[in-house]
């Protein structure tokens, strides 16, 4: 049977038909940005403080995109008597983008937490030698990195925080320690002038004495 002339037309009439009838779903970016999902992959952050230069990362990377450079300084004894300890100090952290395939290992194997993904995207450069971002850069991502998600109800506390704790009360131990000393400290030379002040006052033995004679 040949074909109805116009049917192809009307087909597509009521394809157009049935789509206006439909809610939008169109994004419209970058006036409206997208909901992205928690695990994506967008860029890397830097959390700087807990990086101890250890080049785990920029050893199993492999693209060998990542760019660290530390120096050694020397760290006083922590108490009286002990000896000194040197640490690396970072100077220079940097991820070439333009290399990165995005894999994730220089997240999984560092060992202190330091490397985060994080969900941004906008980071395009006109020229490719600009996708080397350095620490600055990645640390300012950090702040887009979203928070972990909820541990289940039976399960035990990260040692992580349960070690930031104990560090925190100590420092409010150490804190409110001092805070007592120098209180002790002020009530003490209070107490001293007002004794000052008593004996300046006071006559001294004898000196009735000496003005009767």
């Amino acid at each position: 049977m040949p074909p109805i002339p116009g049917s192809g037309l009307a087909k597509g009439l009521a394809v157009t038909l049935r789509t206006m009838t439909k809610r939008t779903v169109t994004a419209q970016y970058p006036d409206v940005q997208p909901e992205l999902p928690p695990r994506t992959r967008g860029v890397i952050g830097l959390f700087e403080e807990n990086c101890t230069v250890c080049m785990l990362c920029a050893r199993e990377c492999p693209d060998w995109c990542i760019y660290i450079d530390s120096h050694k300084e020397t760290v006083p004894p922590a108490a009286p008597g002990g000896r000194e300890r040197s640490r690396n100090v970072l100077d220079r952290f940097a991820i070439d983008f333009a290399l990165c395939m995005y894999c994730g290992i220089c997240i999984e194997v560092c060992p202190f937490d330091a490397l985060f993904w994080s969900p941004e995207f906008e980071y395009a450069e006109t020229d490719i030698h600009e996708l080397t971002h350095e620490r600055d850069k990645l640390r300012d991502w950090m702040w887009t990195v979203p928070e972990p998600p909820a541990l289940d109800p039976g399960s035990e506390e990260p040692k992580e925080f349960a070690a930031a704790r104990k560090t925190a009360d100590k420092l409010r131990a150490a804190e409110e320690a001092e805070a007592r000393q120098a209180a002790e400290d002020q009530a003490a030379e209070g107490r001293g002038a007002a004794e000052d002040r008593g004996t300046e006052g006071r006559p001294g033995p004898g000196s009735d004495r000496g003005g009767q004679a």
